[in-house]
């Protein structure tokens, strides 16, 4: 889903030392694990308390084979993956794990709803998804607004409305539900326009669509506007959908960055959500028993 060299870039940072992660190393002694292999102990299920539906991002574990990342999370003892596209999802079936939300139909992140040329091209493009989440028994397809190049906020709420206006009838008719990420436009993606709270409210309050929601990403408005916790519980109506990673660096959840995601998990729980909060950081430890082991802690964090 994301830029497959912005992918390359970031993992390369996690894996060179941009961040080091002190709950890993410390899980995998506690375990018996050797921190410098790459075998992850199969005794390490989580005993979730059942109040968070956790879920992880298929793109910062791309080290891992799909197959061994339904293993692996089934192990950790949840069942759903964020960002998986058709081709995946007989891997998931087989391991009766949730494509918690799909992708595959958009065009890039800088090419989206906003831009009413290229209405038509995600028109044929999403009619086609939507069949393809639907008859995979899937709910949740992902958008992006697209960066605004020059376009004002109110033009490119306009053109948003009227471009997934054309795809949300058949979007009910399917029983799907077209999520649109919110982006920092100050580090991650500059120019993207659904870069703010403020902004996807206003596109959700003018669809007023049950199958249109949006996508909390927690890292990205806590650069760009922070007050995250008064804002899940104001708007928690318009979030159908979380993201986590730590601030800043996009790395690991626990101590070593600002946000405090036990608060944040249960800012959530509290809103009566029944959605998915799913680990979307960079794991920084070298070895795959490091990074699942940087999951297993981070769903921990969240489970409240």
């Amino acid at each position: 889903m994301h830029n497959h060299s912005r992918r390359r870039l970031l993992k390369t940072m996690a894996y060179t030392g941009a961040g080091v992660l002190t709950t890993a190393p410390m899980f995998a002694r506690a375990h018996g694990n050797n921190a410098g292999t790459d075998e992850v102990a199969m005794d390490n299920k989580l005993n979730l308390k059942g109040n968070i539906n956790h879920s992880v991002s298929r793109w910062t574990y791309g080290d891992l084979s799909i197959e061994e990342l339904c293993k692996t999370v089934k192990k950790l003892g949840f069942s759903a993956i964020d960002l998986v596209g058709p081709e995946d999802w007989p891997t998931l079936k087989r391991y009766g794990i949730d494509s918690s939300m799909c992708n595959g139909a958009e065009i890039s992140l800088e090419d989206g709803f906003i831009h009413a040329h290229l209405h038509d091209e995600l028109e044929r493009r999403y009619i086609k998804h939507i069949d393809l989440v639907a008859d995979a028994g899937y709910t949740n397809l992902i958008c992006f607004s697209g960066n605004a190049k020059g376009m004002s906020k109110e033009e490119g709420l306009a053109n948003a409305v009227a471009g997934l206006q054309r795809i949300l009838p058949h979007a009910q008719k399917r029983g799907v539900v077209i999520f649109m990420e919110l982006f920092n436009s100050k580090i991650d993606h500059p120019d993207y326009m659904a870069d703010s709270s403020k902004w996807g409210i206003a596109l959700s309050k003018q669809l007023n669509s049950k199958h249109f929601s949006l996508l909390y990403d927690i890292y990205h408005m806590q650069i760009n506007e922070g007050d995250i916790i008064r804002t899940i519980r104001d708007h928690h109506a318009y979030f159908g959908h979380y993201h986590t990673a730590g601030v800043p660096g996009r790395h690991e959840i626990g101590e070593s960055q600002e946000l405090n995601y036990p608060a944040i998990a249960r800012a959530i729980k509290e809103t009566g959500f029944s959605g998915y909060l799913a680990q979307e950081f960079i794991p920084t430890p070298e070895t795959k028993a490091g990074r699942v082991a940087s999951l297993r802690e981070a769903v921990a964090i969240c489970d409240v």
